[in-house]
């Protein structure tokens, strides 16, 4: 039994960590990486000690106890001191599916991709931080299939051309959507800033009283042949606020149109919601300015539309988004706490209507019964008029404009208020805890240098794992630790049809000679499972 025992066990060196574990462990899940090393002529195909009887793998070797874990008990959990991306790496390199991951683990293990998203978005320092030295703008490298294409086309006009338009719509591009490209990139965005503010501003003092001075009007009109001259008064804004605006509409006319020639996807431009907005704020100025000479009453209707209409050039303030992390951060955070949003409006919700209805019937205790409706002496005439008095109380604003008058109404008043906080409170810690992780997330970015070296990786060397051992021609598609298999006259020992039972042929293996193929093989990644192990 022990001699048993002692061949089924097999020794496994990850990362300089001895593990050992039996082969009928390994085949609890077939058609991963470690299954294969259940199999008989597993040493002809990974790197293998013939004298201490081991297999030896360059992985990670924390990540890979979770893993032998899952093999021995069927479950698998996320440590929590690795990193997600990698993690994932390790994942696809034994095989494993990551839908395997259990429950508990399962949110820790897909944070890492929200990360990335948000990482993404936060790229770039301070606007205002002009003082700081501008990143050393990094040489273009061409890849080997550019460089071919242009030498077979040759130097023709329409190539030149082509390359000429592609070079500068990206650095356009770039100089009006991302600040934090060049320097210009940065003044341009401080001058976008500086309109933005001054726009925001003309629109909010248009309203005082001191810019709207009262002004006479007269007008004529022909009726049943006589002339009649009709005086009236209205507010006329004051002429050097809607100069003021026009300058600054013509600078957004001209980020816009600059924006939209070359930007990469016309398609994705018109579907941003900051570029609608955009589009939406410039327009309502020049549809007034056209229709400003006309007399008519029809032009006078559309025109006082379209000055109710200027209001969404308030909205222009979300532009601010592009400039400033802080907002960015303040959007993620608010996009992922839509279900505690909708969770605390549920709350809200029930709360509300409960409230109302019992304040309603307190109200009633004690009424006059001479009062028919048994509302005289109270300001709660009904149940909707109630809905506005416990959104007051349960936010805790406290308005003072309803409140109840009775002992029970008082009762009733002060559950309210209780609930209310208890209510708010539950939902924000969430979105708290959002709001800091983006903002961590923010500053990290910020803060991360640029990688300015780029490192080449090594080619194979003779006896290292990733060498191919064949002298055969071969295509190799192979990752750290994988086979090399020749194309012509040999079958890969495990296709596709045998992955899941191991049950194929791979007597050919060992007459393959142990030489090194030309030209080495090199790694290569892959995100799926499937290719990683084949």
């Amino acid at each position: 039994m022990g001699l048993s025992d002692d061949k089924d066990r097999i020794v496994i060196n990850v990362g300089g960590i001895r593990h050992q574990t039996y082969r009928s462990t390994l085949r609890t899940l077939p058609g991963t990486r470690l299954s294969w090393l259940a199999e008989p002529d597993a040493p002809n195909h990974f790197d293998y000690d013939a004298k201490i009887e081991e297999f030896f793998f360059d992985r990670h070797p924390g990540v890979f106890a979770h893993i032998l874990n899952y093999y021995r008990t069927g479950k698998l959990h996320c440590p929590a001191d690795v990193c997600g991306p990698l993690y994932e790496e390790e994942l696809a390199f034994w095989g494993i599916d990551e839908t395997d991951v259990e429950p508990c683990c399962w949110m820790t293990y897909r944070q890492h991709r929200e990360a990335e998203e948000a990482l993404d978005s936060f790229g770039g320092g301070g606007l205002l931080d002009l003082g700081s030295e501008d990143p050393e703008p990094e040489p273009e490298h061409e890849d080997d299939d550019e460089m071919t294409r242009r030498l077979a086309q040759g130097d023709s006009p329409d190539v030149r051309s082509s390359s000429l338009w592609s070079r500068w719509q990206k650095r356009v591009w770039a100089l009006f959507e991302d600040p934090y490209s060049s320097k210009y990139a940065r003044w341009i965005a401080l001058a976008s800033l500086f309109f933005i503010l001054v726009s925001i501003t003309t629109f909010c003092l248009e309203t005082h009283e001191a810019f709207n001075p009262i002004v006479n009007r007269t007008e004529t009109e022909v009726l049943d042949n006589e002339t009649v001259v009709s005086t009236y008064q209205e507010t006329e804004t004051a002429a050097y606020l809607t100069y003021i605006e026009g300058v600054c509409v013509v600078w957004f006319t001209f980020e816009f149109l600059m924006r939209i020639t070359f930007c990469p996807n016309k398609f994705d431009f018109i579907r941003n919601a900051l570029n609608i907005i955009d589009f939406v704020a410039i327009l309502p100025f020049y549809l007034e300015v056209s229709l400003s000479g006309l007399s008519s009453k029809a032009a006078k209707d559309v025109l006082g539309f379209l000055r109710v209409v200027r209001f969404v050039r308030i909205l222009r303030i979300f532009k601010l988004t592009r400039h400033f992390v802080g907002l960015r951060v303040l959007g993620h955070t608010l996009r992922a706490s839509t279900n505690e949003f909708l969770l605390l409006i549920i709350f809200l919700a029930l709360g509300v209507l409960i409230f109302a209805t019992m304040i309603y019937y307190a109200e009633r205790i004690g009424a006059d019964p001479n009062d028919p409706r048994a509302s005289e002496h109270t300001q709660f005439k009904n149940i909707p008029i109630g809905f506005w008095w416990a959104v007051v109380t349960m936010t805790t604003l406290g308005y003072g404009d309803m409140y109840p008058q009775t002992t029970f109404g008082m009762l009733v008043g002060a559950l309210c208020a209780l609930a209310g906080v208890l209510t708010i409170a539950m939902p924000v810690p969430v979105i708290v805890n959002n709001f800091g992780m983006y903002y961590s997330l923010a500053m990290a970015k910020q803060k991360l240098p640029k990688k300015k070296n780029r490192h080449i990786p090594r080619a194979p060397q003779p006896g290292s794992p990733n060498y191919c051992k064949s002298s055969i021609r071969c295509s190799c598609n192979c990752t750290q630790n994988d086979l090399c298999f020749p194309t012509e006259g040999y079958e890969k020992p495990w296709s596709l049809n045998s992955m899941s039972g191991m049950s194929g042929d791979a007597s050919g293996v060992s007459s393959v000679s142990a030489l090194p193929c030309s030209p080495p093989c090199l790694m290569q990644h892959s995100h799926s499972p499937i290719p990683s192990i084949m």
